[in-house]
């Protein structure tokens, strides 16, 4: 029995294919931030709006409807060499009225966004003997050893679409699955096909959904006809160095910083991660809190679900945002917190290598390898097998407190923009911005304690960190040892719980 993939949580709109407008900066600062710092240790200053956002958009926040209100941006339906001739011809306008070096700056820099993302593109289907199999793939000579498990879940057969984000090697991926039925005895009734695209970068993989959506219905359709993939990949394909070290070239340095600063803020999508955010802690509720904690901790998560995996890859990135820290400097000693995505058995080396990570798997029989990770959620249930972890999934009276005003913000929120149409905050915003305060919070305390004649943790200085000076007392003594406060003295009476 074929299920029908359920993305109502997070997709809760029919995407309205719509021309999108060129000439936003703001997907190249996004990239620049990925290459400069992890979704879990963002170094812009703790002034930007919004920082560490990993996947990101076009500036200005949520796109607006005619009456002035957030409504959710659409997919573009442009062929790409429309958009690319609107996109110079707007560009070619903006300069000539402007003549600013500014933005012809991020003008080249946009259109480089536009064209050097894409490594390579794929089609994977099941086959009732061989089960599944790389079908066709551009380059011809790329290692794609695996993909055709991350493109395809184990158990989706069970579902009739999904998207899937993955990493391979250096490079991360989203693939596109759909199960379609067919009169067919050698099919056995189901034809199913994943279309994707590996890239250096996960913030922009969003871009290329809508596309790989109606490709991979075109597959099953229609199999065997590759030339839209082709054209695809000849004009998004990233450029790779003559060293073929697999790495691939960058955005020009010198138009870095001029990205980063053009828009910390961008704008929502349906099929942004980001975007996200608000399920993610309506899902968890007040576990909210222990998560936070333990990403904090820079532990490994490992979250299970069956199909679909969309929407736990989305969990994967909102766990790494939980650890957000824009303070310079902090954490630069500290594994890095990377999401990983969909995993299965085929990544069990890859992860035994890791000192810090959060993935996704479809696969129970992960549970079992309890040196794989640090901490198991499956569905709102989070659970470790280490002794010295149990204690932090208690809540603490600070948890609760904390969980309360995030709470009372967000009504807050909501009642401002029922009453005063404010289109322009976000529970995203808020959601981002509360556990970034939050941390920054923390290490700006300890930092000034460090600084101190007495540099001793006291009940007062735990609690101007927004933490329960005898419920957190472990989850501090970990925060210490880790971010390389061991130096610290702790006041006797957090040794008194």
């Amino acid at each position: 029995m074929v299920e029908r993939s359920d993305r109502a949580p997070l997709l809760d709109w029919e995407e309205v294919p719509s021309a999108e407008k060129p000439g936003a900066a703001a997907p190249v600062a996004a990239h620049a931030k990925d290459r400069l710092a992890s979704p879990s240790n963002s170094r812009s200053s703790p002034g930007g709006s919004a920082p560490g956002l990993g996947w990101s958009s076009g500036p200005g926040g949520p796109s607006r409807s005619a009456d002035g209100c957030g409504a959710p941006p659409a997919t573009s339906s442009t062929p790409t060499g429309q958009q690319d001739e609107a996109l110079q011809s707007d560009n070619e306008d903006r300069l000539s009225d402007s003549g600013s070096m500014e933005l012809s700056l991020e003008d080249r820099m946009v259109k480089w966004e536009e064209k050097d993302q894409i490594v390579s593109v794929f089609v994977v289907t099941f086959n009732t003997r061989s089960g599944n199999m790389l079908e066709w793939c551009l380059p011809k000579d790329m290692d794609l050893d695996g993909v055709e498990f991350k493109a395809i879940a184990s158990g989706s057969h069970r579902v009739t679409t999904d998207f899937i984000y993955f990493r391979k090697g250096s490079y991360f991926g989203l693939a596109c699955f759909a199960n379609m039925a067919v009169e067919s005895a050698v099919e056995r009734g189901a034809r199913m096909k994943s279309v994707g695209i590996l890239s250096p970068s996960y913030t922009l993989l969003y871009r290329y959904m809508s596309f790989l959506e109606h490709q991979v219905r075109l597959q099953l359709q229609t199999p065997g006809h590759y030339s839209p993939l082709e054209a695809f990949y000849e004009d998004k394909r990233a450029l790779l160095p003559p060293s073929g070290d697999g790495v691939v070239t960058a955005c020009p340095a010198n138009a870095w910083g001029a990205a980063i600063n053009h828009c910390m803020h961008p704008e929502m999508k349906i099929t942004h991660p980001a975007g996200c955010m608000s399920q993610f802690i309506r899902f968890f509720g007040e576990q909210i809190m222990v998560l936070w904690k333990l990403a904090l901790l820079r532990r490994r998560i490992l979250i299970f679900s069956p199909p679909p995996v969309g929407v736990v890859c989305y969990r994967v990135y909102c766990c790494c945002c939980l650890a957000n820290i824009s303070l310079p400097g902090i954490g630069e000693a500290v594994p890095e917190f990377r999401p990983f995505f969909y995993v299965n058995v085929a990544d069990i080396s890859a992860l035994e290598n890791e000192l810090s990570y959060v993935a996704c798997t479809t696969e129970k029989i992960f549970e079992e390898k309890k040196d794989l990770y640090d901490v198991y959620v499956d569905n709102q249930n989070v659970k470790t097998y280490r002794d010295g972890l149990k204690p932090l999934l208690r809540l603490s009276t600070a948890d609760r407190e904390k969980y309360r005003k995030l709470t009372e913000q967000r009504q807050m929120l909501l009642y401002s923009q029922e009453e005063n149409g404010d289109c322009v905050s976000s529970e995203e915003d808020l959601f981002i911005l509360f556990f970034l305060e939050q941390n920054n919070r923390i290490f700006q305390t300890l930092g000034e304690v460090a600084g101190s004649p007495d540099p001793t943790l006291t009940q007062e200085s735990v609690r101007a960190m927004g933490l329960d000076p005898h419920g957190d007392r472990l989850f501090l003594l970990h925060l210490l040892e880790i971010y390389g406060y061991d130096t610290l003295l702790v006041s006797e009476q957090l040794c008194c719980s």
